[in-house]
């Protein structure tokens, strides 16, 4: 509420629609899907565990995102949140989940002032916890940092670039270590899969089981088309 308050304060306006008033209006949200799908990347990435994807990286959704992500609307995170929640709820199996993000590049989330693929998995594992699922967030996951920025890359130079890229510290591993868990790796936006295969190499490297790959989106391949709506 207090983030609400503050867009209102500041002159805020939908990204969806420019209406004035909330980040996000009750007309463009209730148009956000409730449901993920499957969402194979074109090449896929060999080995990549099933992606899943609450709706297109598109319209309101893309424009959710870069709005949390670069420009800290707070506001946004709970509906984003439960994007990622259905795509969570579609890829893990029954018993104990473990939700692994991404790492960012070291530096990214002091740039941003902010960590909004961390806070995503966490309300997201909140709101399903509230649905009874056995969900637990944890950062895994670190990143080498030695990458050039993805923007520009085609599917092959992106897995060239990110190759052997993130790794599990045993540190951070014995926080699941003897735990029955499942993991579902999660990000944002699937493009091309290569972030998300080398998350999963890292992790099945020390030997954890990755049963999923959930995103909030994931980018339209060429002659796409994505139903926006409750059934997509």
């Amino acid at each position: 509420m207090r983030d609400v308050f503050a867009d209102l304060v500041l002159g805020g306006t939908c990204v969806g629609c420019g209406h004035p008033g909330r980040p996000l209006c009750r007309e463009c949200a209730a148009e956000l899907p409730t449901v993920a799908t499957t969402r194979w990347p074109v090449p896929a990435p060999p080995g990549l565990a099933t992606p899943w994807s609450a709706g297109a990286y598109d319209g309101v959704t893309r424009a959710m995102v870069v709005a949390h992500k670069e420009r800290r609307v707070l506001a946004l995170r709970r509906p984003l949140a439960r994007l990622l929640a259905a795509a969570v709820a579609a890829a893990a199996p029954a018993g104990e989940v473990v939700l692994v993000p991404v790492p960012s590049r070291p530096g990214a989330a002091r740039a941003r002032g902010h960590d909004p693929t961390g806070a995503l998995i966490r309300e997201a594992a909140r709101l399903l916890r509230r649905q009874q699922y056995d969900v637990t967030p944890a950062r895994l996951l670190v990143s080498r940092g030695a990458v050039a920025d993805q923007a520009g890359l085609d599917a092959a130079a992106r897995a060239t670039n990110l190759a052997g890229s993130m790794f599990c510290p045993a540190a951070r591993l014995r926080r699941v270590a003897g735990r029955r868990a499942h993991v579902v790796v999660c990000d944002d936006v699937l493009t091309t899969g290569a972030t998300a295969r080398e998350a999963q190499r890292a992790l099945e490297a020390v030997g954890l089981s990755v049963a999923g790959v959930a995103t909030v989106a994931a980018t339209l391949r060429r002659g796409d088309h994505w139903s926006a709506g409750r059934e997509s």
